[in-house]
């Protein structure tokens, strides 16, 4: 049975080329689906699949004599590319110096970010890692200062319909049905949420989305797994660090725009195809502020098993 998505609900063709086959193996030991099989030194489907192919291409990538090409699922041979040499990938120091440089920007020069760099964040985001392939993550961008406004100025008029969410009747009408946890978070950060988000914009001051010269909304789709929008949200930040941008990762846009026909109504202005079940917007812009300094952060716990 084929693994569904909003792209493709069937299996890909797995086509062989069997008479060139070395029967090294390789094929078989990368496909997790128990798709392939060695038979009298040749490789060969197997009727042990788990799902059908999904198209992860693997077998096909570690194949020493292009034996194997997968069709379906938009992936397809031409799609392949040559691995950039090991000597061109960044080096631990390296790639740890970024990690510590970037600090989460909301104050920005007014300068548009180019449309090289824009296509440059998707294409480093696009190669991100997914649950299942073909990728179900869906972005939307914002290009420029004005979008972004329009953007949060309709986001906080949608609010204004859910205040009635941070009054004190109904948070102390849902009190006795939450944990402990989640009713702090309502009286303790959606409460001031509602406040800054809706007050504030109404007198000119924008913390929804910082007026950020772009803005890109990574989410899912009902068949998406939950961290695929998370992760490709982590990469589109971290190119867009490299490319002398500052970033900021906003969580508290998404929730909001999920359930009830004024969310879907919203999501319908903006081109939003789907709820999901996570999503991030990740802002990015010229930093207006330069930090000297960074801090240790450290995890809440970390247990080691060895």
């Amino acid at each position: 049975m084929p693994v569904p998505t909003t792209r493709d609900k069937n299996p890909a063709s797995i086509l062989i080329e069997a008479d060139k086959c070395s029967g090294c193996g390789l094929c078989v030991n990368v496909c997790k689906d128990f798709g392939l099989e060695i038979v009298n030194n040749k490789v060969h489907q197997s009727d042990k699949a788990l799902f059908g192919c999904i198209a992860c291409g693997h077998c096909m990538m570690v194949c020493p004599t292009d034996v194997i090409a997968i069709e379906g699922r938009t992936l397809s041979p031409v799609l392949m590319f040559e691995l950039p040499e090991k000597s061109q990938a960044a080096d631990y120091e390296s790639l740890l110096a970024m990690f510590k440089r970037r600090r989460s920007i909301r104050e920005f020069k007014n300068k548009a970010v180019e449309k090289e760099k824009i296509e440059k964040i998707l294409e480093a985001a696009q190669t991100a890692p997914m649950g299942i392939p073909p990728s179900d993550v869906h972005v939307l961008v914002l290009e420029n200062k004005k979008q972004v406004r329009l953007f949060a100025e309709d986001f906080s008029n949608y609010l204004k319909g859910l205040r009635w969410m941070s009054s004190r009747w109904f948070l102390a009408l849902i009190r006795p049905f939450l944990k402990k946890e989640n009713n702090e978070m309502m009286h303790d950060f959606v409460k001031p949420l509602f406040d800054v988000y809706v007050d504030d914009m109404d007198k000119g001051n924008n913390w929804i989305n910082y007026d950020a010269p772009l803005a890109m909304y990574f989410y899912g789709s009902p068949y998406a797994d939950p961290a695929d929008p998370i992760i490709a949200a982590t990469y589109a930040m971290l190119a867009g660090e490299s490319l002398g941008l500052g970033t900021c990762m906003l969580g508290a846009v998404h929730p909001f725009i999920q359930n009830g026909k004024k969310a879907s109504a919203f999501r319908e202005r903006w081109g939003i195809k789907y709820p999901s079940r996570e999503g991030l917007v990740v802002i990015f812009g010229y930093p207006a502020v330069h930090y000297q300094k960074g801090v240790k952060r450290t995890f809440a716990h970390i247990h080691r098993v060895s």
